[in-house]
């Protein structure tokens, strides 16, 4: 698969903070890295029937589960975070507080949360127990137990540092797991000053009036990271409507009734040919 551009998914959405001039539309840049791994928890088998002082794999685990849960990553300000701020044009309070890591998390605190989700997603690595499996039968006490976690990564993160972390994390029972990197792919992104980048904004402007597009950050995980690795510069946009509320919108996804709207998918459709022709044309 060859490309010298290509847009995929994502973007296009209005943050519902005031901004000073039109109407912002974030252009995904660039995405975070996915470093799912297997964090296996070990213990010693024996008769469910005597619990004393066993030591029980799926006990360990439990807590492996909490400590990972509370760890609490620093706020990271990186080039794409910075981008993203200073052209939204916040006010000025605003700004420094998502510019200051000691601020940003009071900040994100007061925020409706399906928006304080996103971008503290975007200023942090990631850690997110999803999926354990463990034990035989009931009456024996399990020797392994084994946790899938979803980590996403910030830019420059690489698996090394995700493993100091998740050291960091589980403190003195780093030494009671193996952990097995089940994908490692690092955060990319792609630069802004580029025809597609002008054609977007050109187009954009069209069918929102006196908008503007800003570079962010998709804190999941798309086609563009292998298109970008091909040497393609790749965006994730579209156009959504204001039918469906930010902070609504941001929490539906793998969630209950994800859903878009349909004028949602007529202004993406209008972008996207309209793109077509300006970039071609050109």
């Amino acid at each position: 698969m060859r490309a010298d551009y290509c847009i995929t998914e994502f973007g296009g959405m209005r943050f519902p903070i005031p901004t000073a001039g039109g109407p912002k539309l974030p252009v995904m840049v660039g995405e975070k890295g996915t470093y799912w791994c297997t964090i296996r928890v070990h213990g010693t088998p024996g008769h469910a029937s005597m619990p004393l002082r066993t030591d029980n794999a799926l006990v360990t685990a439990a807590e492996v589960v909490k400590r990972i849960a509370d760890f609490q990553p620093k706020t990271e300000i990186h080039d794409v975070w910075r981008a993203f701020v200073e052209r939204m044009q916040f006010p000025e309070d605003m700004a420094e507080a998502l510019l200051d890591p000691d601020a940003f998390q009071q900040l994100s605190e007061n925020l409706p949360v399906g928006l304080a989700r996103m971008l503290s997603a975007c200023t942090h690595t990631t850690f997110a127990p999803t999926i354990m499996h463990g034990g035989m039968k009931t009456n024996v006490i399990p020797d392994t137990v084994d946790l899938q976690v979803d980590i996403r990564t910030l830019p420059g993160y690489s698996g090394d540092d995700v493993r100091a972390q998740l050291k960091e994390a589980l403190g003195d029972l780093f030494d009671k797991v193996t952990i097995i990197a089940d994908s490692d792919s690092p955060s990319n992104a792609s630069k802004m000053d580029t025809p597609l980048w002008d054609t977007l904004r050109k187009v954009s402007r069209a069918l929102v009036p006196d908008s503007d597009t800003v570079p962010f950050l998709i804190v999941g995980a798309t086609d563009a990271r292998f298109m970008r690795n091909l040497g393609a510069v790749s965006y994730g946009y579209g156009l959504l409507s204001e039918r469906i509320p930010f902070d609504e919108f941001a929490q539906m996804f793998h969630g209950d009734n994800e859903r878009v709207d349909q004028e949602s998918l007529r202004l993406s459709t209008e972008l996207w040919k309209a793109t077509a022709m300006e970039f071609l044309a050109g």
